[in-house]
């Protein structure tokens, strides 16, 4: 039973390159790409299939992943209409914004989950939101579940209204962090330190500080207990962050982020 993706861009590629590095068979997987030397690349790279066609890819599996962006959805749900029709297939959308319900119209007979991965997953360190409806079987969750963490994390939400909360917090969470660690070199060269030693001493800092986190033996708020000496350096920066509304203002990112999801879905 082959593995269809439906767009050939850098997130298949993710997801291609983690399912044959996990064990699964290039000759089980196929891709459409309507670039001609994106279709070679594919091929090279990954051995598996290439086709220019929507419909010529989607024919050769039953489990179709939606890696399109969410302009271009209903125009690529009308052509695989009739197709989803006779194979009924399990339909993955990793398109941000775009609701089961609306894939569920154009497709009634497939099963469809949604998944929100974010960027690291390029690099093997991504996390990722799913959703599912109750006629997708645990058979069938189980097959999406091992798609993604081959990409990394895998986190299952019961409720699809949490989606675009899911969106906010991690699909664009990356942005957050690189932001972060922008403002912090600028403020390391405005204290004098060269670019460079600047770059090395905040990158490998976040580094350090989220391997610390996600080795779980402690909470992010002990971990920065820990670090933080009463009256000392670490303590000064974080009143001035606190005092600063750094909590509120994090929150109300989080929210407009919500928000701005649940808009592009209703449009």
């Amino acid at each position: 039973m082959s593995t269809v993706f439906i767009g050939g861009g850098n997130m298949a590629r993710c997801l291609i390159g983690g399912l044959i590095s996990s064990g699964t068979p290039a000759t089980q997987i196929a891709v459409s790409e309507p670039f001609a030397n994106a279709r070679t690349a594919l091929e090279r790279d990954f051995g598996c299939r290439a086709f220019a066609s929507n419909t010529d890819a989607a024919a050769t599996g039953a489990t179709w992943v939606l890696a399109v962006k969410p302009q271009v959805m209903d125009s690529v749900l009308r052509e695989l209409a009739p197709l989803a029709g006779q194979s009924e297939p399990l339909v993955i959308s990793i398109a941000a914004g775009v609701t089961r319900g609306r894939i569920q119209a154009a497709l009634p007979q497939a099963r469809v989950v949604r998944a929100m991965p974010n960027t690291p997953a390029l690099i093997g360190a991504g996390v990722t939101g799913l959703n599912a409806g109750d006629d997708v079987s645990l058979l069938e969750r189980e097959r999406t579940t091992a798609l993604f963490a081959s990409a990394g994390a895998v986190a299952w939400v019961d409720d699809e209204a949490l989606m675009d909360a899911v969106t906010a917090v991690s699909g664009s969470g990356p942005a957050y962090f690189f932001l972060l660690m922008e403002a912090m070199i600028d403020a390391a060269i405005a204290q004098g330190l060269p670019a460079d030693v600047a770059g090395t001493l905040v990158l490998n800092t976040a580094l350090g500080a989220a391997r610390m986190a996600h080795n779980g033996e402690a909470s992010p708020a002990l971990l920065r207990e820990r670090v933080t000496s009463p009256g000392g350096t670490t303590a000064a920066a974080l009143k001035t962050f606190l005092d600063g509304g750094f909590a509120a203002l994090t929150a109300s990112a989080i929210e407009a982020a919500t928000r701005r999801g649940r808009e592009l879905a209703g449009g």
